[in-house]
């Protein structure tokens, strides 16, 4: 690998947030750190759970298969409301889900370590934390607003896909959810963005054999001349971050306004534009 040349020179020690240099080490090209350690360990101790869960059965159907797509791990039912459940009765989906934050907050954290110690900003691990977000709302908050754990999905392939369909029916169609209509919107235009980004810079340095490799300021003629502008390399990455953080973002609003906040079908809420003056 080409990187390889002037990795030694960013293998510096600091930049720890915990754990000091005891923690301060690589295993091949990866970084460690203390939360590396704790992302394995929250890794391993969910995906053990799970399979342990999986051993166990579903407990909403008495069903025990290792079908790798009908494994259902569920939350607690409704009745325990937020109290901790029996093991085999949702206890091990409220271990997983912790397990499940543990392993995701440390790994953002060890990406704030890493950008620590090549002085970069926090860019990547900002970015990460959005997807965070729209976990944990789906699984922590909205079940808190709604009072049961219940309420969050399950963990499994068809389960979680039935759980996506019922709980749009339960609001009739959801794709009136306003704040689902933005949240799509930024995950199919950041879709777009990259896409294109992603072709220009191949078409310019990716040249035929024999022809010479083209500079930014080919990309940058390529847009004005297509469109009429162009946002310009840092521009791009700005914009495309952007996107991205807001399809998090609004992702985690959609799902937290439908029941805490809004309990009637989606159409329903559109009814103010027709009771607008200027249709009378």
């Amino acid at each position: 690998m080409a990187m390889l040349s002037f990795e030694r020179k960013y293998r510096v020690r600091g930049g720890t947030l915990v754990g000091g240099d005891l923690f301060d080490f690589w295993v091949g090209p990866f970084y460690v750190g203390f939360f590396g350690v704790t992302t394995a360990f929250f890794a391993l101790l969910g995906t053990a759970l799970l399979v342990y869960g999986a051993a166990l059965g579903d407990h909403t159907t008495g069903l025990q298969t290792w079908n790798l797509w009908q494994i259902n791990v569920a939350p607690p039912d409704l009745s325990y409301g937020l109290g901790l459940a029996p093991l085999a009765e949702g206890g091990i989906w409220q271990i997983v889900t912790i397990c499940a934050i543990g392993a995701f907050v440390s790994w953002a954290l060890r990406e704030v370590e890493i950008c620590r110690k090549l002085g970069m900003g926090y860019h990547v691990p900002i970015a990460f934390a959005s997807a965070i977000l729209a976990y944990v709302t789906l699984q922590v908050i909205r079940p808190v607003l709604l009072g049961a754990w219940g309420h969050a999905f399950p963990y499994g392939i068809y389960s979680h896909l039935d759980w996506v369909s019922n709980v749009a029916y339960q609001y009739l169609h959801f794709h009136y959810n306003p704040a689902h209509m933005v949240a799509v919107t930024f995950f199919f235009t950041t879709t777009l963005a990259l896409a294109l980004h992603g072709a220009l810079v191949l078409s310019a340095i990716n040249p035929k054999k024999g022809e010479v490799v083209k500079t930014a300021e080919h990309e940058n003629s390529f847009f004005r001349d297509n469109i009429g502008y162009s946002i310009g390399t840092l521009g791009i990455h700005r914009f495309g971050l952007l996107l991205a953080i807001n399809a998090g973002v609004w992702s985690a609003i959609c799902i937290v306004v439908s029941g805490p906040f809004w309990t009637r079908s989606w159409p329903d809420w559109w009814a103010w534009w027709l009771n607008l003056p200027m249709w009378n």
